[in-house]
């Protein structure tokens, strides 16, 4: 039996795939942790999972994307398919509750987890690649949806398409290059290279809480906290971008504030392009002169 009443689960997981099981056994292992004792874990299918997850949603990239590069392509792959990704996938279709388990540590650690989650703004859940504000996103987490996509995979006989067929409904939304959220930390390391900024990263601890604190040319710029020393680095270095882009806005409204009451003519006009591309940039209504 699964974790909530065996057949029930099965008919409900099938329902939200859309696709009905020839072997439901594998299934059963697909939901079955180490914790459980006497019966065999997902740890095989999470590895074929795992494999298999990567190239479907390769091929899906390579198709959709004719003019990114093999970089670029790879940081989409690794956005779509991160340990954080996967594990808002099992959140928000409530995966959790079919696994046949026995660790109170691991209930609990997924229950935080998922308050947080829930906690997140709608148009956010899903979109966030590398990590939570404050606590790591559990692996088991993202071993169910691995497991659960093994289990199709191998039930349809290998057919990777069908696989990607199944599974795109609940890996939506798909992170496209449009919309990537970039790694803040590679973000600052560039946006600080481009400006000719100098950036340094401290670390110190209190307790079991690492802080992280960004220098931008010797002027603390970011603050981040947490118990897993990368997500306060991950942390930290959202808080300097937003405070980049906080003073890149100031500055600019002062420069245009400044050119359009006291420049000529010919300034004025310069003043409404620099305007217009600032607009632009932040996917701004156009402004209206009168």
């Amino acid at each position: 039996m699964l974790a909530q009443g065996g057949t029930r689960a099965v008919k409900e997981i099938e329902r939200l795939l859309g696709y009905a099981f020839r072997s439901q056994s594998l299934l059963a292992e697909a939901l079955t942790h180490s914790s459980y004792p006497d019966h065999r874990s997902y740890h095989r299918l999470e590895f074929v999972g795992d494999a298999a997850l990567s190239l479907a949603i390769t091929k899906h990239l390579y198709l959709t994307n004719p003019d990114l590069g093999p970089g670029r392509l790879s940081a989409l792959r690794a956005a779509n398919i991160s340990t954080g990704k996967l594990a808002r996938v099992a959140v928000r279709h409530r995966l959790y509750r079919f696994l046949r388990r026995n660790s109170h540590a691991l209930d609990q650690m997924v229950f935080d987890f998922t308050n947080l989650v829930m906690m997140e703004r709608e148009e956010e859940i899903g979109w966030s690649p590398y990590g939570g504000s404050t606590v790591k996103a559990p692996k088991v987490l993202a071993d169910i949806v691995e497991s659960i996509a093994a289990a199709v995979y191998v039930d349809c006989n290998f057919d990777l398409e069908l696989l990607w067929k199944v599974l795109r409904g609940i890996l939506e939304p798909i992170i496209t290059s449009e919309n990537m959220d970039e790694q803040p930390v590679t973000t600052l390391y560039e946006l600080c290279q481009k400006q000719g900024r100098s950036i340094e990263i401290k670390n110190w601890k209190r307790g079991f809480v690492n802080n992280i604190s960004v220098f931008i040319d010797g002027d603390l710029m970011g603050i981040g906290c947490s118990e897993q020393r990368s997500i306060a680095k991950l942390n930290a270095a959202r808080d300097a971008l937003q405070k980049l882009s906080a003073l890149e806005e100031a500055d600019m409204e002062v420069e245009l504030s400044s050119a359009a009451g006291n420049g000529t003519a010919e300034e004025k006009d310069g003043s409404k392009q620099k305007l217009n591309q600032f607009c632009n940039k932040k996917h701004w209504i156009m402004p209206i002169y009168k």
